[in-house]
């Protein structure tokens, strides 16, 4: 479903992904995981096509190469990406944002799924306005579950949330997983994951993963960090 094959990035003559190879398939959630600086997020906008990367490799959405697609097309073909630090809209409310992303559903639905996403309250204020981290987090998972995605990029979505938040939100991920999609989460932090069912881990080390495999390899970083994958 989201799929690289020996994906390079850089900007300028700065390498920072160097050969990646991640396939997710239907059905599947995949953490990435490594240090601060060690290209994760940065996979998560070249997957996207971010255009301040220079990107070398293959990239495929349900199939597709889409490595040559620009940013909206790739939405537009069912990719979404979710920010670390949402940006906030001046001037559009949520529920302006919901209906032009999808102009057929009725007012009744955003409703109720604005209550079981706990951002009912939001709907008639600007998106990501005077929100709290966690509460921007619920908005844009709101806003995915609007779009019912193919391909979804979670970009650090646990950053600055405190427990009681992790566990909400890694329940609205939980939700939003289905047959039909692929959820790849990019984090350096273990907290989020013990509350999903993570398919695959892949860790990423100075722009390369060093190591792929199941759950346990999130224990292996709660236990000795990742220094244990470091070379030399």
């Amino acid at each position: 479903m989201i799929k690289t094959k020996n994906l390079n990035v850089s900007i300028g003559d700065v390498d920072i992904l160097k050969n990646l190879d991640i396939d997710i398939k239907r059905g599947e959630i995949h953490a990435v995981m490594g240090p601060n600086g060690s290209g994760k997020s940065t996979l998560c906008h070249a997957i996207m096509g971010n255009p301040i990367y220079s990107v070398q490799g293959e990239i495929f959405l349900n199939n597709e190469m889409i490595s040559d697609c620009e940013q909206d097309v790739r939405a537009e073909k069912g990719l979404f990406q979710s920010f670390q630090y949402p940006t906030g809209l001046p001037g559009v409310t949520l529920r302006e944002l919901v209906s032009y992303m999808d102009d057929k559903i009725s007012s009744d639905e955003v409703d109720k799924l604005a209550e079981e996403y706990g951002v009912a309250e939001f709907l008639s204020r600007n998106v990501n306005i005077d929100l709290s981290g966690g509460e921007k987090k619920r908005s844009e998972l709101f806003q995915l579950a609007i779009r019912n995605p193919k391909g979804i990029l979670l970009d650090e979505i646990d950053s600055g949330l405190d427990i009681d938040a992790i566990k909400l939100v890694s329940s609205l991920i939980s939700s939003i997983s289905n047959d039909d999609n692929a959820i790849m989460i990019v984090t350096h932090y273990s907290r989020i994951l013990k509350y999903l069912e993570i398919s695959k881990v892949h860790v990423i080390v100075g722009g390369k993963i060093v190591t792929s495999g199941d759950s346990k390899i999130i224990q292996q970083i709660d236990s000795n960090g990742y220094a244990q994958f470091q070379e030399g």
